[in-house]
């Protein structure tokens, strides 16, 4: 699938291996990229979850980084938040497209279903979650933390698909590994916030901080336990083939459609942070 070719990189990235757009998710996305090449990128915060694979899509340069790594070896709570976006930032990267998959909290967001969330809660703990630790105190705003013009794309050709895709949604995130008891799911649930995953913070924020645009792709694979009736594995494998499948679709029309210049305002997050 990949060229042999490792290129390592210390201080500095060849012209010829930026990339513009990425795209963090799950190894089974790897095939999105045409003709992809490996490579391995340094950071000051240790090595990415996985070698960082660089290619094509509708002629636009796009790197993909597999967010639990290659072998799913990182669990939600010990993955290298700070290495991931820093490696991209480092690659050029703009903008960033990361699907993940979630537990629905609402009745009427269904297994299937795909959610362009626009707002986020934060229920994990002690994850490194700051590029900026001092001496310069800097506090970036998080009001309307996903793009909005990336956003806007997705969900247009979501719709333009025939996909179930809801336009906005919040996104509760839980430490993990372990999931949500029921008074938790139910708690949750009484918010009225729509989906729950491990892995949105602080992948969000932290790409904030490095002013890179990030949109969140949600990929409804099972209702959480507020539900009475669980899916049987073979129920949650079809559903998630089926999601791997609409969501290749989705990335592949999303990428030729996002415009060449930024007009969001995601570019000049740190302007008036820092203190």
């Amino acid at each position: 699938m990949f060229s042999s070719k490792i290129l390592l990189f210390g201080r500095g990235i060849n012209k010829l291996e930026e990339a513009e757009i990425a795209i963090i998710g799950g190894s089974g996305l790897y095939t999105l990229l045409s003709n992809p090449e490996e490579i391995k990128v340094d950071t000051p915060y240790g090595q990415p979850s996985d070698r960082i694979a660089l290619g094509e899509i509708s002629g636009r340069k796009v790197a993909f980084l597999p967010r639990h790594g290659r072998y799913h070896q990182y669990p939600p709570h010990k993955i290298p938040y700070r290495a991931n976006i820093w490696a991209l930032k480092k690659l050029g990267v703009k903008r960033i497209i990361a699907p993940c998959a979630v537990g629905s909290l609402q009745a009427h967001i269904k297994i299937g279903d795909f959610v362009v969330c626009d707002q986020f809660v934060n229920r994990t703990s002690g994850r490194e979650d700051t590029f900026y630790d001092g001496p310069v105190t800097t506090h970036v705003s998080m009001s309307e933390p996903y793009c909005p013009e990336l956003r806007e794309v997705i969900i247009k050709v979501g719709e333009s698909l025939g996909l179930r895709i809801h336009d906005k949604g919040t996104v509760v995130v839980i430490q993990g590994p372990r999931f949500s008891t029921k008074a938790e799911s139910q708690w949750f649930k009484s918010f009225g916030w729509e989906v729950i995953n491990m892995t949105q913070y602080p992948e969000v924020v932290l790409a904030r901080e490095l002013e890179i645009c990030y949109a969140n792709i949600s990929l409804v694979t099972d209702y959480d336990v507020w539900h009475p009736k669980p899916l049987s594995a073979e129920e949650l494998a079809k559903t998630l083939s089926q999601n791997i499948e609409n969501v290749e679709k989705l990335i592949n029309e999303i990428i030729p459609k996002i415009p060449k210049e930024r007009k969001c305002l995601c570019g000049k997050a740190l302007e008036h942070a820092k203190i």
